[in-house]
């Protein structure tokens, strides 16, 4: 049999679920603490049973030193195993329980000692120490052991060293004592292991909840298909925490939005400036599918509250889907206007047709001279006026369509523009919304009337478009340039409040602006300034034509 591969053995051997993994790892770290600490307190405890064992046999040899029938005896007696010295010596000894006493001269010859037989034999340690007036502590080795000792000299009633007084205290009962505390000690450190066994636990079970019973596996292969997923649909995506910070956003948000990754941890009030795009992402704008404009981006937002406290916002692109709508606007409106002019040139044909019959060939060429003078009278009188191609188009059609909705749409005589537009589809955008705009407004009235006057001040364009409408109430003049803000009724295709907000931010792009304001005679005003729209006379245009960067929105589009 082959043998079980290593990665298969851990596998086996180290549980898969977090739970689990983190149970385990939290009783290890809880018990190599307890094990840690309790070889901490250990090595100082050992340090100071070893220092209270000295300094106790310190003060049992200054005890016996002090006593008076010990110095007499040195000076007095032989060292004998029945001298005073080695009875009183003793006798302190069996008193205080320590191993030894020793007292001894100045020739280091002992006068007491456990073991009689000692007596008169020179000690094995050196007092010089002790002889020459020092108090010395130490755990040494001697001829009963190892022990804690403490060593003193021994004066005469003249306070002249005559010897020295040496008390050993057993190792063994310092030891002793140091065991007999260990079996205490272990039971708390057993106590705080089961006490963070048990906190190791409840935490464990936390995260059980929060993770679903998962392995890490599973997390990661969740976080990797998160990752594919979040950057792989075509819709923007952008995560905020409770603080309304912004947490994630994938790729399409990136471009949808124009932000980078230092956008990761800012609010969207900073991130994106202010505009209705941040209100909706930061929810002070609620409701579905809510329109808004991002740069020249049509953009539908929904807002989702997460459980967290946080929220999920999408983003579709909707312009596109503008453009097809607002194009079937502009193609129904063509579709009427041609049906009204089928019905009108019916009517012509048929007088036409009876001047002929009648025999009225005179009146006949003269009907048909007027009717093809007026057209050619209108196309004229805006190109005179307007050079620009795509403008006088624009205009030529939108005073068909005007006419046959029962609107006089007229050029200023004011009017001059010269055939030098660096962007004329932008241009073409502003006009056409306006006029539009204007075109609904006054629809229906009595004397509708629509005026365009464009006229230029050096490279820039200014822009006045005036109706014969109700005119805008002055609380309102702002509103109308916000984002999804309108007074008509939605397409069927879609919403309204796009094509002001759009001249607005095209305006403002070439450093402009665009206001509202009381025609005189009642209606609407509208004015918009483009800076640095012209081409320098003295310049090729067609040079700065090719290195200008075109609108990116058509007149249709951004109606």
């Amino acid at each position: 049999m082959s043998p079980t591969p290593s990665a298969r053995r851990l596998r086996l051997g180290m549980p898969r679920r977090v739970f689990s993994q983190v149970l385990l790892m939290q009783v290890a770290i809880a018990a190599g603490v307890a094990v840690l600490a309790t070889g901490l307190f250990l090595a100082p405890l050992s340090r100071q049973l070893d220092q209270e064992a000295m300094r106790r046999a310190l003060a049992i040899a200054e005890t016996t030193a002090q006593d008076p029938q010990i110095a007499e005896g040195v000076l007095t007696t032989p060292p004998t195993a029945d001298g005073p010295v080695q009875k009183e010596a003793e006798r302190i000894r069996h008193a205080t329980h320590a191993e030894y006493i020793v007292v001894m001269d100045r020739r280091g010859v002992r006068w007491s000692h456990t073991t009689p037989s000692e007596i008169g034999d020179h000690v094995s340690t050196s007092p010089e120490e002790a002889l020459a007036g020092h108090k010395v502590m130490q755990i040494d080795t001697g001829t009963l052991g190892r022990s804690a000792r403490g060593k003193v000299p021994l004066y005469d009633v003249h306070h002249r060293i005559i010897g020295a007084v040496s008390v050993g205290i057993a190792y063994d009962s310092v030891r002793a004592r140091l065991i007999s505390a260990i079996p205490g000690l272990l039971a708390y450190a057993g106590g705080a292991l089961a006490v963070g066994a048990l906190a190791a636990w409840l935490i464990s079970r936390r995260v059980q909840r929060q993770t679903r019973d998962l392995a890490f596996s599973d997390i990661s292969a969740l976080l990797a298909e998160r990752e594919a997923m979040l950057h792989g649909i075509r819709e923007g995506v952008v995560a905020l925490d409770r603080g309304g910070r912004i947490r994630l956003f994938n790729d399409e948000a990136r471009r949808l939005l124009g932000i980078g990754d230092e956008a990761v941890g800012q609010t969207p009030d900073a991130a994106l400036g202010a505009g209705r795009t941040t209100d909706v992402l930061a929810g002070r704008v609620t409701g579905t599918d809510l329109l808004t404009v991002r740069g020249q981006r049509v953009l539908v937002a929904n807002r989702m509250p997460t459980d967290d406290g946080g929220a999920v916002a999408t983003l579709r692109d909707r312009t596109e889907l503008e453009r097809l709508g607002r194009e079937l606007d502009s193609t129904r409106g063509l579709i009427d206007a041609l049906r009204a002019q089928d019905h009108e040139h019916a009517n012509r044909m048929h007088t036409l047709l009876g001047l002929l019959e009648l025999e009225m060939y005179d009146d006949a060429v003269e009907f048909v001279g007027e009717v093809v003078g007026d057209h050619r009278a209108t196309a004229e009188q805006v190109t005179e006026k307007i050079q620009d191609p795509l403008l006088a188009a624009l205009l030529v059609g939108k005073a068909t369509v005007a006419a046959e909705r029962g609107v006089a749409l007229w050029v200023s005589e004011r009017t001059r523009l010269p055939d030098r537009l660096i962007d004329p589809r932008g241009l073409v955008t502003v006009v056409g919304n306006l006029v539009d705009n204007a075109l609904d407004a006054v629809a229906g009235t009595l004397h509708a009337r629509v005026e365009v006057e464009l006229r230029t001040e050096g490279r820039t364009v200014v822009l006045r478009v005036r109706d014969t409408g109700p005119g805008i109430p002055a609380e309102q003049r702002e509103l109308v340039f916000a984002d999804g803000w309108s007074t008509k009724q939605p397409p069927a295709h879609g919403k309204r409040g796009i094509g002001l907000s759009l001249v607005r931010r095209l305006a403002e792009r070439h450093g402009g602006s665009a206001t509202v304001d009381a025609a005189d005679g009642g209606g609407a005003e509208f004015t918009v300034v483009l800076p640095e729209t012209l081409t320098d006379p003295e310049l090729d245009p067609s040079v700065l034509d090719e290195s200008a960067e075109p609108a990116a929105l058509t007149e249709e589009e951004a109606r």
